[in-house]
């Protein structure tokens, strides 16, 4: 069984989070919870300050398509 004031952490965290990035919010809801095939390639790129451009990929698949659902299915 899961802590209660961890699960509520993690809430306020996600709140938090939502409330600072509304666009990153939108954009992960809009492409990717909205339905991705098996094979998209999904990009990230982080650059620090006054560091170069680090960027990686993935390419999802079936597990990942299932975490997606479970992602979608939580409630904040």
């Amino acid at each position: 069984m899961k802590n209660p004031a961890d699960m509520i952490a993690i809430a306020n965290a996600m709140k938090k989070f939502q409330a600072d990035h509304p666009k990153a919010v939108a954009f992960f809801q809009n492409e990717i919870l909205s339905g991705v095939p098996e094979g998209t390639i999904i990009e990230f790129s982080v650059e620090k300050p006054g560091g170069a451009k680090v960027t990686s990929n993935l390419k999802v698949n079936a597990d990942d398509l299932a975490a997606f659902e479970k992602l979608k299915n939580m409630k904040p």
